[in-house]
């Protein structure tokens, strides 16, 4: 009897736990519940009860399942890793009261490994750029952290991009300054040097105020010196700046642990976990203080009701670095700035020039608003043009000697680009750029007539180029135009992805501007797949319409011409045979691209097939117009002259006369008004069957001249 009981109640506990696997743990619960009840008084068994209570958690009985928590801790029946599942149910609960944005909106120049302002950007053949060091400290060189597979192919030397560097250099000397000085305090930090970490650390955030990676970064330093309430008050404003970043709420949890606060370090963990539930740390020390604070030694006696201790998610101020509105920035501002009275009076350090020669005081935390015009006026000298940087000339355009002198020298190609030059004779316009909440004003002079640089590819030399300027210059030779390093294996990898960074800054703040350079690359693709008005040749071979034509290309302007005919859509050029004195013969083949292979090299295999034949009009186009002109005046004013009754039968039966015709090649069969005109004159069936089968416009146009001109001097007789 004892033996059926026991497989019962085994096999009870087998559908017990299928049904917690199945989230049915109301279900659950009641199976437990039962075998419990059965077992005889005195007995506990409490891995049932801890079952029990797990499922009481996970069906929001939170209230419930701590009993039991509490009561297996007092007999000592409970560890740290039996309470994973009351710590996920209490963060899922917590995220489940309000959906919350879990992603942190990051600065624009923000480098997404280390979350911080990017110093030394390197950007990867996916197009990605992250901080040099970053890239230094990954396992694996070719791994993106936000590409989905690993990068293949060409083996990146991590070199700083030129050109945001440029951009970073002039436009954020500050944050610039702060992000070196942030990698030299790491760097102390790894030899131990605590002190002289801490003094980078206090350099950096005089010159940045407003970066939340200082402040987290300086916790951690604190929590190392055990200054415990320092390293608090720079958590808290770490998690002010970024609220929905999980790195600055486990440095506030960490402090309030050293201070003896485990129900606000609770609710930091639990919030870690809301931000992201895989943390491994967050939970193993949210299970820590839970054991801790349901053990009967607890000295708040009874569990508090962490939900209702959380603060409401919609009580959580936005991210400082985003707000751009002037009221709420200087608000957030004076906030932090008394948040920092306290580390202002325990760490006093006197004024010192730093390299840049900025002041490393705390003088410099005052808000905004308390500015002199003098320091507005050096702040505004300092700032220069993001605009200009992002501006380039044509591809083969050179200054002259004069422009040079004048100018300032070339800094990047081979869209080349001009440095800022303040003159007083120079009208300046402005434009506003925002990053981080820190407005800033730029100046550019629009002067010459620049390109923007339109889909921006770096190479991993580190300069930038426009994409198609840099596939041109590849055609040519396979080396950087500007530092002649190889790219040869760049080439041959052909996966030219556009810099995203550069195309962002772009996009964002100069839209106008990026409007009308699409419209002119558009306008010129247009006009490149326009087929009746011009036609790329190729002189090479002879080719026959439906008979395929396999071609090797190898040359710079076949390989551009390859390129256009797929970019446009077109994928038809013409072919001809070569001619010792015009160069190519006046008629050819049209072919059509049906499959291209591309070698490492760059050179290529076209698979294409001919269609139709078509003659070349050269020279003699200009002619023909002219000849087109003069008769299609002539024939109108042959019909004009006519007697109204015989005008109005010609236009109630034929319709007016079509308009002249722009573009001769427009219509296979010729412009339409010659066949109006042959329509309408006075000739025969055979005298109009010779012009249907003319196939020389020049030829149909002539005997038009002809029959007009008869007809004229038949009326004056």
């Amino acid at each position: 009897m004892d033996t059926q009981e026991g497989g019962s109640a085994s096999l009870m506990l087998e559908f017990a736990a299928q049904a917690f696997q199945t989230k049915n743990f109301q279900l659950a619960c009641e199976i437990y519940e039962r075998q419990l009840q059965g077992q005889q008084l005195g007995v506990a068994d409490w891995g049932l009860l801890l079952r029990r209570a797990d499922c009481l958690a996970c069906s929001g009985k939170l209230q419930d399942a701590i009993h039991l928590y509490q009561e297996a801790a007092a007999h000592q029946k409970l560890c740290v890793e039996q309470l994973e599942p009351l710590v996920s149910c209490l963060a899922d609960q917590l995220r489940g009261r309000e959906a919350l944005p879990l992603s942190p909106q990051w600065g624009v120049l923000t480098c997404k490994e280390c979350q911080g302002f990017l110093y030394q950007p390197v950007t990867l053949p996916c197009g990605h750029t992250f901080c040099k060091k970053c890239l230094e400290n990954q396992r694996s060189r070719s791994q993106c952290k936000m590409c989905p597979v690993t990068q293949e192919g060409t083996q990146h030397h991590h070199r700083v991009s030129v050109l945001l560097s440029n951009i970073m250099a002039k436009g954020f000397p500050c944050e610039v300054q702060a992000a070196r000085l942030r990698h030299e305090g790491n760097a102390l930090l790894g030899d131990g040097k605590l002190q002289d970490a801490l003094a980078r650390y206090n350099q950096a955030i005089s010159l940045v105020s407003l970066d939340h990676l200082l402040y987290s970064n300086r916790s951690m330093i604190h929590l190392s010196l055990k200054s415990y309430e320092l390293a608090l008050s720079d958590a808290e404003i770490a998690c002010k700046l970024q609220p929905y970043w999980l790195k600055g709420h486990l440095r506030k949890a960490q402090a309030l642990v050293n201070l003896g606060k485990p129900e606000d370090a609770l609710k930091e963990f639990l919030y870690c976990l809301v931000l992201d539930s895989g943390n491994k740390r967050a939970k193993s020390e949210a299970q820590k203080l839970l054991l801790n604070m349901l053990s009967p030694g607890h000295s708040q006696g009874d569990f508090p009701d962490i939900l209702q201790m959380m603060p409401h998610p919609s009580r959580m101020k936005g991210s400082l670095m985003n707000s751009q509105s002037t009221s709420d920035y200087r608000s957030n501002t004076q906030s932090l700035y008394r948040a920092n009275v306290e580390y202002k009076k325990s760490i006093m350090f006197p004024e010192e020039v730093g390299p840049t020669g900025c002041k490393s005081s705390w003088k410099l935390m005052q808000p905004p608003e308390h500015k002199t015009d003098v320091e507005k006026k050096k702040t505004s000298s300092t700032e220069t043009s993001l605009k200009t940087i992002l501006m380039s000339n044509t591809l083969k355009r050179k200054l002259s000697s004069s422009d040079d002198a004048s100018e300032g020298k070339i800094t990047e190609g081979p869209c080349k680009i001009l440095k800022k030059v303040s003159s007083p004779q120079t009208k300046l316009e402005l434009t506003q750029f925002y990053f981080s909440g820190n407005k800033k004003t730029f100046t550019f002079r629009p002067r010459r007539v620049l390109r923007l640089v339109y889909e921006p590819v770096t190479t991993p030399c580190g300069h930038t180029y426009c994409l198609k300027c840099l596939e041109r210059c590849l055609d040519h030779n396979p080396k950087c135009p500007l530092c002649k390093e190889d790219l040869c294996e760049y080439l041959a990898v052909r996966t030219f992805c556009k810099t995203d960074l550069i195309e962002e800054l772009i996009a964002k703040y100069f839209p106008e501007e990026l409007k009308e350079r699409k419209m002119v690359y558009e306008e010129e693709i247009a006009e490149l797949s326009n087929l009746n008005t011009n036609v790329p040749i190729f002189v090479c071979t002879m080719a026959y319409p439906t008979v395929p034509c396999p071609l090797h290309i190898f040359e710079p302007c076949y390989r551009l011409m390859i390129r256009r005919c797929m970019e446009t859509g077109t994928k038809q050029f013409g072919m001809c045979i070569g001619d010792s004195i015009k160069g190519f013969a006046d008629y050819g083949c049209m072919l059509e691209i049906r499959n291209v292979e591309f070698f490492a090299d760059g050179r290529s295999v076209v698979d294409s097939i001919g269609k139709r034949r078509f003659k070349v009009q050269g020279e003699h186009y200009a002619e023909l117009l002219a000849l087109h002109n003069s008769v299609y005046d002539k024939a109108y004013t042959w019909f004009t002259t006519l007697k109204p009754a015989l005008r109005s039968r010609i236009l109630s039966h034929f319709g007016p006369i079509p308009a002249k015709e722009n573009d001769l090649q427009a219509n296979p069969n010729g412009p339409a008004w010659c066949w109006w005109i042959l329509a309408v004159l006075p000739l025969e069936s055979r005298a109009q069957l010779p012009f249907l089968a003319m196939t020389s416009l020049k030829d149909r146009l002539t005997s038009i001249r002809r029959v007009l001109l008869f007809m004229c001097r038949t009326r004056t007789r």
